[in-house]
């Protein structure tokens, strides 16, 4: 039986785009199931992230996204668009590419998904927008509330047609306009006849190419929330801070015990792996569930185990992970997880064992992490080649942003078996590599 296209998961494969940010002209991005982004401060990794999410709000969502949205914040259309000699050019779009496939079949034809941005106002828009597999493609372009389509198919069949929805002006109108259309209950209007049947039966096949309407990719910002010694309760609702993982912790300690012994364990195993702690409760302060909760944690020796401590007592690289590894363990994550300098506050031990956990969480899910870390990094090597990772090389993708004067240029850097770093430009032995050559790692 085929599988729910709704159930589906995707697993983006490369990204490209043109004249966005600090990126003039073309530039393309490989990534997979486990995406280490490194480089200079100011090279673009942020925009990066932020253009991910963008792109996967436009096309499995048929959102407008929001540039300004947290934790990333670029401004308004004229700092979005690439700038020369510092001052705004006269260049009036950015481009970027989406190319997806399905993630729990390698064989899978791939889908890329094409949109052009325009200003609207002080923002920009996705006016034009296209998708397209081995079978053919859908361009349209959206202007005053009409959808002007072309669609082609490899046999050589192809349609046009303007598609007026009463969509606000605001919104993305859907790129399978006829068949949307009709299931959404949209008053539709088109100005050519009906389309030819195996481009009909093709934009069909294209609006059920999954997954639609699933969550956005969750996206952490790089310092999360200050700890409390005291808790009050309050409604727990996704941040990228983490301001409500202490709420979600003691929820399911309340109200799902089964399901809070089974993520305990998981956080006692990366405290314990990562030399952080070894034991982890909620203390309620009260018997009623609308009662102040308290978080505390607790190390052993090979003996003797020390006393419980409250959160605010154990340092603030506690604190400062544990929103984050909550977020990537919790049983309903995210399938696409954005993570900015995961290893804040961590010593370097732990620094590594977010390594070791980020190749284990890649199996399911996948996450693009930028860090400023070769303990990290030099982890998933030492993994890759040990044999302790469930990742194989090619399900490891860095990506080296690298500042040429006034413009960067990414480099899609890959891993051998042996956890080697392969075809990397020169100038990342001055970023990472030259002080793990002194200390005899390369």
């Amino acid at each position: 039986m085929a599988a729910d296209p709704l159930e589906q998961r995707v697993l983006i494969e490369q990204i490209a785009m043109r004249d966005f940010r600090c990126f003039h002209g073309e530039h393309s991005a490989r990534l997979a199931p486990l995406t280490i982004v490194v480089g200079e401060n100011s090279t673009g990794k942020t925009s990066f992230l932020a253009l991910v999410r963008a792109l996967w709000e436009v096309a499995h969502n048929d959102q407008v996204p929001d540039f300004k949205e947290e934790p990333y914040d670029l401004g308004s259309f004229s700092e979005i668009v690439h700038r020369r000699g510092g001052s705004a050019a006269k260049i009036e779009q950015f481009e970027a590419q989406l190319q997806t496939r399905d993630a729990d079949d390698s064989d899978s034809a791939s889908t890329s998904f094409g949109v052009i941005f325009e200003r609207k106002g002080t923002a920009p828009f996705p006016a034009v927008r296209r998708i397209s597999n081995d079978k053919g493609s859908i361009s349209a372009k959206q202007e005053n509330g009409t959808l002007r389509v072309h669609t082609e198919v490899k046999n050589g069949s192809s349609w046009s047609a303007d598609v007026q929805v009463r969509f606000p002006r605001t919104e993305v109108m859907p790129l399978v306009p006829l068949h949307f259309a009709l299931v959404m209950g949209r008053d539709i209007h088109k100005k050519s006849e009906r389309p030819p049947q195996d481009i009909e039966e093709f934009m069909f096949d294209l609006l059920h190419l999954g997954p639609r309407f699933q969550l956005s990719p969750f996206a952490s910002a790089p310092v999360r929330s200050k700890p409390h010694r005291t808790y009050d309760p309050s409604r727990p609702a996704r941040d990228p801070e983490g301001d409500y993982i202490p709420m979600y912790l003691a929820d399911l300690a309340r109200q799902h015990p089964s399901a809070w012994r089974a993520l305990q364990k998981k956080l006692v195993d990366f405290g314990t792996a990562a030399g952080l702690f070894n034991e982890i409760e909620i203390k309620s302060l009260g018997k009623h569930e609308g009662r102040p909760f308290q978080i505390e944690v607790r190390k052993r020796g090979k003996r003797l185990s020390g006393p419980w401590r409250n959160l605010v007592d154990v340092g603030y690289g506690v604190s400062q992970v544990l929103p984050l590894v909550t977020e990537l363990m919790r049983p309903d994550a995210h399938s696409v997880i954005l993570l900015q300098q995961p290893e804040v506050h961590l010593h370097p031990s732990a620094q590594a064992a977010l390594g070791s956990l980020f190749c284990h969480l890649s199996t399911d899910r996948q996450l693009i992490v930028e860090t400023h870390s070769d303990f990290l990094v030099n982890r998933i090597r030492m993994d890759i080649r040990d044999e302790r990772s469930p990742l194989s090389p090619d399900d490891v993708s860095i990506l080296y942003f690298e500042r040429n004067e006034i413009d960067v240029q990414i480099h899609s850097i890959r891993l051998d078996r042996q956890g080697n770093i392969i075809n990397a430009p020169p100038s990342y032995g001055g970023f990472f590599m030259e002080e793990s050559a002194r200390s005899g790692q390369y």
